[in-house]
């Protein structure tokens, strides 16, 4: 578990297929919507706009599960919401029971924060445990798990050691908040785990895609879609 020697460092990035198409970046893109300040106008516009802009999915504070459940149902937008969120400083059990209930609730991707005190301390197979079980949970209700963490908390070796350990239990996705972190998550997750990034403009989306992002969180999704369709209709018209 303590192991950070990477044995597949060697391997080369692969070039990634270029973005061509409206769907290349608006289906990667999660509208995050858990800053405490908004109401629940708020939170309900966005629901529908990101519907409207086709967007990969919605990401809600846990008290708008109920709402952004009932908004999302019919549509192909995934209702995501978190658990532990900020820091995952909660106790396994109440993380857990969080989890859970708001699968229960209907959310279909489930962002789980890691204990940042028990990584730090480097208490691995605490946090494995504790990954395990939400995992299971995930896996039995078809559910999605994305492991999140803040890049600023981790050394590499920490990044690394979660990445292998959020692999074992089946998670889809992994999430950083820094672009680059991501060719590492990519190159230690292969093609188990996918890596997720959390940014504010289309620049960073290119960069995190062209190093391996294959989602990108953002409280600025619905403005991102937007200029990625102007600029597709201006090198249409160049053409």
């Amino acid at each position: 578990m303590g192991n950070t020697v990477d044995p597949d460092s060697s391997i080369q990035q692969e070039e990634r297929a270029p973005l061509v198409t409206y769907a290349d970046v608006a289906g990667r893109l999660e509208l995050l919507l858990t800053h405490p300040a908004l109401n629940e106008e708020q939170v309900n516009a966005g629901c529908h706009k990101a519907i409207e802009m086709g967007l990969a999915a919605v990401i809600v504070r846990p008290c708008d599960v109920d709402m952004a459940a009932r908004i999302l149902s019919d549509s192909p937008v995934a209702m995501a919401t978190v658990a532990g969120f900020p820091h995952g400083s909660s106790n396994t059990a109440t993380k857990l029971y969080e989890g859970r209930d708001l699968i229960r609730r209907g959310a279909k991707e489930l962002n789980f924060v890691v204990n940042y005190s028990k990584m730090i301390s480097r208490q691995f197979s605490h946090q494995e445990t504790e990954l395990e079980q939400i995992a299971e949970s995930c896996q039995g209700a078809g559910v999605t798990l994305s492991v999140l963490f803040e890049s600023s908390y981790f050394g590499e070796d920490h990044k690394v050691i979660l990445t292998k350990m959020s692999k074992r239990v089946g998670a889809a996705f992994i999430s950083t908040n820094n672009v680059a972190d991501v060719a590492l998550l990519k190159r230690i997750g292969r093609d188990f785990i996918k890596p997720k990034l959390t940014g504010a403009n289309l620049d960073q989306f290119k960069a995190g895609y062209a190093d391996g992002a294959e989602r990108f969180t953002s409280s600025s999704a619905i403005l991102i879609a937007a200029q990625w369709k102007t600029e597709l209709a201006t090198a249409a018209e160049r053409s």
